[in-house]
């Protein structure tokens, strides 16, 4: 099929439109399949897996009585569409979501452009709402800074320390192991210690919350008013600006490092929490002009449209909205 054509059956699905079958049989596929991609796979490859999966459904789709023939031939049909379209849609997905080398990564299509600039031996990275930038530091180490956030670090690493400023926002870290030069991040008032350690930290001012989550390896948390924590994989520390606490707590991957994909994880989360999340990733500002701050939203959305974020979100809390170029509205309902 053409790829105009493939494209036009995929949106139909994300508008909305298909038949329930049809549906049904495409969120199975991509519950099936989805998650397996997670490096290039040849088009054999491809479209071996595609085979596979197209039998799996077919069997569940035996027709049973006769007055659900003419839904499973529906959903039969759709698996072959589906199956067709298979190597056009893994394509897309394979491509990298962040390139591997240094650079900006602008989402949504957003046009700002990053700041980077050298003073007094240090380099300071400023990222506007929308674009991530990728860093590669002369150690080996590799930053993924968030939109809306600035990091500062030296130039040159000297002696036995590798410190990195986070002075706004949110950065993902692979420090690169130095058995005699210790790795540390400093943000606001939370120090993170690490050697060969992968972590996410998170520290955005308006959440008034510095958040170190581990994903591999070991680090330590400091603070000036508590006492220091040693977090092990899967672990997080957060530690709350106006209580002065530090509490420790699990997490899952997905939810700390999703916004390197362009996802939008929320658990729980404040308004404040959700208003970050969807600037960052379309690069809008967000007004919220109805009585309704007191948030504790939970919702998934992955590579969704900023309309379908934000009808999706208003429809749970209760709210109008108008959408104009990069503002968002959100009101009491009438």
């Amino acid at each position: 099929m053409e790829q105009d054509k493939i494209r036009k059956i995929l949106e139909r699905y994300n508008e909305g439109q298909c038949t329930p079958e049809e549906a049904a049989v495409i969120e199975e596929w991509f519950n099936s399949i989805g998650d397996q991609y997670t490096s290039p796979k040849s088009e054999q490859e491809v479209q071996a897996d595609l085979s596979t999966v197209q039998r799996a459904l077919m069997k569940q789709l035996q027709p049973a009585p006769r007055r659900f023939m003419r839904s499973w031939y529906y959903a039969a049909a759709a698996i072959t569409v589906l199956v067709a379209a298979g190597a056009w849609f893994f394509q897309q997905r394979q491509q990298p979501v962040t390139p591997v080398t240094p650079g900006q990564q602008p989402i949504a299509g957003n046009q700002a452009q990053s700041t980077r600039v050298i003073a007094d031996g240090f380099v300071t990275v400023n990222t506007p709402k929308g674009i991530q930038e990728q860093i590669a530091l002369e150690d080996g180490s590799k930053i993924v800074l968030n939109a809306a956030s600035k990091i500062r670090y030296p130039e040159h690493f000297t002696g036995k320390q590798r410190d990195i400023f986070l002075e706004e926002g949110e950065a993902w870290f692979d420090a690169a192991p130095g058995a005699q030069n210790s790795f540390t991040v400093h943000a606001g008032n939370v120090t993170t210690v690490a050697l060969g350690t992968t972590f996410n930290v998170r520290a955005y001012t308006h959440e008034q919350q510095i958040t170190v989550a581990l994903l591999s390896g070991k680090v330590k948390v400091t603070t000036a008013s508590q006492p220091f924590v040693i977090l092990q994989p899967s672990e997080q520390a957060s530690y709350n600006l106006r209580s002065l606490q530090l509490v420790k707590t699990n997490f899952n991957a997905d939810e700390v490092t999703g916004w390197q994909k362009g996802y939008l994880i929320f658990k729980d989360a404040s308004y404040e929490q959700v208003r970050i999340g969807i600037e960052n990733r379309y690069g809008v500002t967000i007004i919220n002009e109805s009585n309704k701050s007191d948030w504790t939203y939970t919702g998934n959305f992955r590579q969704e449209t900023l309309a379908n974020v934000i009808e999706t979100i208003c429809l749970t809390e209760s709210l109008s909205y108008t959408i104009g170029k990069d503002t968002v509205i959100l009101k009491n309902k009438e």
